[in-house]
């Protein structure tokens, strides 16, 4: 059956985003990813192992469980995907582990990444690691400064973690750099964190990430007799985790889709990340999307607490998604997610990422009926953000 929100057209466009805007130097890349992937990654064989290292080595599937006591303070059945739980500590690593098979299959041994919150950097440094493979990882100099565990484990994995010192020195100008890398060294395999670049990396991570939505239906089905929920939330920087989270429901009018985004200090302050609210089309990455830029053209820099939704873009999916009104999105801002981070925290004893408890902040902005079943996507874990959580709640 065709999904027409998840097919793309023969240039990569969802509808009015996408595309695949690279240098001359690099077409021929993406032309042989695109050919590897659609000839190797729906064989038996790639398949097999795939799912073998998910469940041996990532731990899949990962629990849908229900949370009572945050579900009796929202008035509804709130069940939470424990991504926080998949070795690396969150959903990253799906889309490391795919990726990884795919650039051995293609016969690639230098393997460049970027990352915000370093949830991307080390799954990717682990599967180099796994795979015997050469690491180098992008990560803004801001970033590394507020997410110094993951930059220590990236090390520890045997990875080279290169500062990116322009702009914001955060996600956009780590993603800057490892482009400006892929381009001045075409050999090498730019394994990419989420559902943004050119064409057909929003194709390749979402269907990597997938596997997210195929357990939850399989779990809900189990445990209420439903395979579909009425609403899935999670949160999108460029988008990966959601788009894992909505993949098997795109096409289900029944379920609602809810994208949040990170308000930062506010929509209206300057201060923000809100790409579908505060975005219009523009190339960025290399796609067509939704992107936060001034009247001529220039990239507005973005602003979160949290390091990997402090992106002034969104994956050409979502963007797609939104636009058309297929998915809702909401923004929420540092302190409303610092609160539910707490709140997660001291009622259910899970200690989220920050950017999972943007998600989380969305029920407080939902209107909920008690029979509803929510999905909320539990992207990451939040040993990451303690230094950031224990300098915001000092009395802790």
């Amino acid at each position: 059956m065709k999904n027409s929100y998840l097919d793309t057209d023969s240039l990569g466009f969802y509808g009015d985003f996408g595309g695949a805007y690279v240098p001359e130097l690099l077409r021929p890349n993406v032309e042989e990813l695109d050919a590897a992937f659609n000839s190797y990654c729906f064989t038996e064989t790639f398949e097999n192992e795939f799912k073998q290292l998910l469940k041996d080595y990532v731990g899949r599937p990962t629990p849908l469980y229900f949370a009572g006591r945050l579900s009796e303070k929202y008035g509804a059945n709130i069940y939470l995907k424990r991504e926080d739980l998949c070795h690396t500590g969150a959903h990253k690593v799906n889309n490391t582990i795919g990726q990884i098979l795919l650039a051995k299959h293609m016969g690639k041994t230098d393997i460049i990444a970027e990352t915000g919150a370093g949830q991307h950097g080390v799954a990717t440094a682990t599967v180099c690691a796994l795979m015997g493979l050469n690491c180098i990882v992008y990560m803004g100099e801001k970033d590394i400064e507020r997410q110094a565990p993951n930059v220590q484990r990236m090390k520890m994995l045997g990875a080279e973690v290169r500062a990116a010192t322009s702009g914001s020195k955060t996600l956009k100008d780590a993603t800057n750099e490892a482009i400006r890398h892929w381009i001045n060294h075409p050999d090498s395999y730019y394994l990419i964190g989420s559902v943004v670049g050119p064409h057909p990396y929003p194709k390749i991570v979402a269907y990597f990430q997938s596997v997210i939505s195929k357990e939850i239906e399989k779990q809900l089905s189990e445990k209420t007799g439903q395979s579909y929920p009425d609403m899935v939330i999670a949160c999108v920087g460029g988008g990966s985790n959601a788009a894992g989270a909505f993949y098997q429901f795109y096409d289900n009018a029944d379920v609602k889709l809810v994208a949040v985004e990170a308000a930062g200090l506010g929509v209206d302050s300057g201060k923000s990340a809100a790409t579908s609210v505060l975005g219009t089309p523009g190339v960025l990455h290399g796609s067509l999307t939704l992107l936060m830029q001034d009247k001529d053209g220039q990239v507005t820099e973005p602003h979160s607490i949290s390091a990997g939704l402090d992106y002034p873009g969104i994956g050409p999916l979502h963007a797609h998604t939104i636009a058309t009104g297929r998915a809702k999105s909401i923004a929420i801002t540092d302190d409303e997610a610092l609160q539910s981070a707490l709140e997660l925290s001291q009622l259910e004893g899970i200690i989220p990422a920050l950017e999972s408890a943007h998600a989380l902040a969305a029920l407080t902005k939902l209107a909920l009926k008690k029979d509803d079943v929510v999905v909320v996507n539990l992207s990451g874990r939040g040993d990451k953000d303690m230094n950031t959580y224990l300098e915001k709640f000092p009395s802790l």
